[in-house]
């Protein structure tokens, strides 16, 4: 059950990095409203991480945490954002991927 909180709380991660994207992107009430999506995505990426870890290795949590955040943050940056899909990026995405899935299947937890 924690390691289905601790993904939840890494795709709050994507929202909040997402949240702030926007947020960059906007002006007035708009980028407000896309603000305060990132305080509550905040709050609740890091109330799940830290429930998470009440039975899972903090660092394997954290680990899988920024993982699911960074591939999700990249993937979301290529979708609404326009930035560069070329091979490198998805080749070391790939990897980061790879190696979350290597911390699942080597935790103790």
């Amino acid at each position: 059950m924690n390691w289905i909180i601790l993904i939840i709380a890494g795709l709050f991660e994507v929202g909040f990095a997402t949240c702030l994207g926007k947020a960059r992107t906007t002006s007035g009430n708009t980028s407000v409203y896309w603000m305060i999506g990132f305080f509550v995505c905040l709050s609740i990426s890091m109330l799940l991480l830290y429930k998470a870890t009440q039975t899972l290795p903090i660092g394997t949590a954290y680990a899988v945490w920024t993982g699911i955040g960074a591939v999700g943050t990249v993937i979301m940056g290529i979708i609404f954002f326009k930035e560069p899909a070329d091979f490198w990026r998805l080749f070391f995405i790939t990897t980061l991927i790879a190696s979350i899935v290597g911390l699942k299947a080597v935790s103790a937890h």
